[in-house]
Parts: structure tokens; sequence; C-alpha cells
């Protein structure tokens, strides 16, 4: 049975992605499995057979490729399935997902197709962007805690996107430290959309004030052009809370990462700068480091609110706790 978007990510079956393994490293329904009905090379050779010789010569070989292995994808099949059901994708809803369906139809399996396959859900995915979303920014220095505070505010029932989670990166040039491997852009946007998804209704809507980058994951146009008319909560914080903070988020990595990714600033920093913090760095004195480099970031940050047109609100968050800060946020856009 082939369903719409909307009901087959209600539905809660497990999820599976039948399409070849370098399809779904790019980009998949988040949440989904990779069952590969071919392998990367094989879809290569059905696609060039194909456009050789026509459908029903590729359907030959595919189904040549397969066959030694429909015992194998059928135990899988039902490894994977819960309470006798699944729900399946391929690329458009075609060949390859049915396929699998009739398999697993034939050990049992109850199978729910989407219709129109992982490109219906991509069209979906870039729609939600378009959609308005009442979105509150939540910004502030380097170094003064944004993410935490967002944390905290999800933890109370807010509404609440972690931009920077989806992205694998903290925004800055040192922001992948730690972190894993970023995800494309694609898969980014998918796991966005899913996200507004969970909170659709609610408000509002709060993001950090990210750049229209984060890391290498772009923020989809529809969502930053709301982004830049939404207003802004400025966080403000002592210079020795926020070093403290970062020192607390940084101390552990590596300090090869952390003369990397200072060098990459350089141009930013200048070279009497830049000298200050490397030598910091490598001596230990990592406050010394993060009071050098967030001057560049204080003056670039400055001149950003100097640009912006919306309605920007400063909330003092000197001497108080995370917790106390997500709860001043609350009660500021209760009122």
């Amino acid at each position: 049975m082939s369903i719409a978007v909307n009901a087959f990510l209600a539905n809660p079956a497990p999820l599976l992605d039948v399409r070849s393994p370098g399809e779904y490293e790019q980009a998949h329904v988040p949440g989904a499995k990779n069952l590969p009905l071919f392998s990367n090379e094989e879809r290569v050779a059905v696609g060039s057979c194909f456009k050789r010789e026509g459908s029903k010569a590729a359907v030959k070989l595919g189904l040549e490729l397969v066959a030694p292995r429909l015992l194998e994808l059928a135990n899988q099949l039902e490894a994977e399935a819960e309470k006798g059901q699944l729900r399946l994708y391929c690329w458009r809803g075609g060949m390859r997902s049915s396929s699998v369906a009739w398999l697993a139809k034939t050990v049992g399996i109850d199978v729910h197709l989407l219709a129109g396959g992982y490109k219906s859900f991509r069209n979906w995915a870039l729609a939600q962007f378009e959609l308005s979303w009442p979105i509150c920014l939540l910004g502030g220095g380097t170094g003064s805690g944004k993410t935490a505070v967002l944390q905290a505010l999800a933890k109370r029932g807010a509404a609440v996107v972690d931009l920077e989670k989806l992205a694998n990166h903290r925004g800055s040039s040192f922001g992948g430290l730690g972190l894993p491997k970023q995800p494309s852009v694609e898969h980014f946007e998918n796991c966005l959309a899913i996200e507004l998804r969970g909170i659709n209704g609610m408000a509002p809507l709060w993001l950090e004030a990210e750049s229209a980058q984060v890391g290498r994951c772009r923020i989809p146009n529809g969502i930053w052009r709301q982004m830049q008319l939404a207003p802004l909560v400025v966080l403000e914080r002592p210079m020795e809370e926020r070093i403290a903070m970062l020192v607390e988020v940084y101390g552990t990595q590596c300090p090869k990462g952390l003369i990397e990714a200072t060098q990459r600033l350089s141009r930013k920093l200048g070279p009497q700068r830049t000298a200050t913090a490397l030598s910091s760095i490598r001596s230990g004195d990592l406050s010394r480091a993060c009071a050098e480099i967030l001057d560049y970031y204080d003056r670039s940050y400055t001149s950003e609110l100097a640009r912006r047109q919306s309605s920007i609100e400063r909330l003092d968050g000197g001497g108080k706790s995370i917790e106390n800060i997500a709860e001043l946020l609350m009660e500021l856009r209760a009122a």
C-alpha cells in the first residue's frame, strides 16, 4: 500500500531505505536504515543497461543481480520488521521499493510504501521552509551559552530547533572540533524539516541567531529570510563568564586542532593577536587565547547587530545559571 508523505511519516513502523548505499549516504529520510536492493556498482550497471537496451533488459539484469541474495534479503526484512510491519521507500516509489515490498509480503510482512518515494519526501521537506514560522532568535556574543540556554528551554517544553546540533557544528572557525562529520546540506535540510514537523503549532519557535551557514550547512532560504525579520533577544554576559564557558567547551580539544582553527582566522585577527593566541594555546593558557580571539568575534557581532532591522531586546545573564536564564526567557516571551 502506497501512502502520502504525512501519513508515511506518522506511521510508527520501522523505516527502510532500499536505495543504494551512496544515495543513502548523501541524504535520506531521518530515522531510516539502509537495506539496499542494489550496491552502488549494481545500480550504475542497471541504469546503464536501461539507457543502452531499454527497460526490459534492465529489469532482467536487476533480477540476475538480486536473485542470489533473495533469501538474505528476506531474512533481513524479517529481522527489521516490528509487529509484522515495515515502511519502505526508494527514489521515486518505483521498482526497487515495489520489488522489496513484494518480497516482504511473501514472508508475511505488511508493507507501507512512500508514494512518490524519496523525491516526494524532498518536495515536502523543501515546502516546510516556505511556511510561516513564529521564530524568535536567541543571540549573544561567542561563549554566552546560547546553545545551553536553548537546551534548557527545550526541557521546559518550549519549541526549540538546535541548528548547530543538526549541523554537527558550533558555527565558528572552531565549531567542528570534537564533533562528528557534518551532514550534507541536503540531509541537514531533511533533519530540519522533520524537527519543524514535530513542533508545528507551538510558539514561539526558538532558534539561535546564526550566520547563513553553520559550518558547510546552509540554512534554507525560506527559514533564513524569516530569521532576518524575527525578533532577537541578545544574551549579555561578562567577558570572564564567556571565557570560562569557552574553556570548558574547548579545553579538552587537541591543541593541534585549536592551532589550525586559529590560523584560519589569522587574516581577521591580525598578526599580533594571532601570535599571542597561538603562543597561549601552546603554553596551555586557553583563557588568554580566548580573550584575544573574542576581540575579533565581538567586533564582528557588534557590526552585525547594527545592521539588523528587526526588534532587539537585551537580557542580562551575568551571574545567572543557564536554568535561570531559560526561565527569564520563558517569562519574557509570555509577557
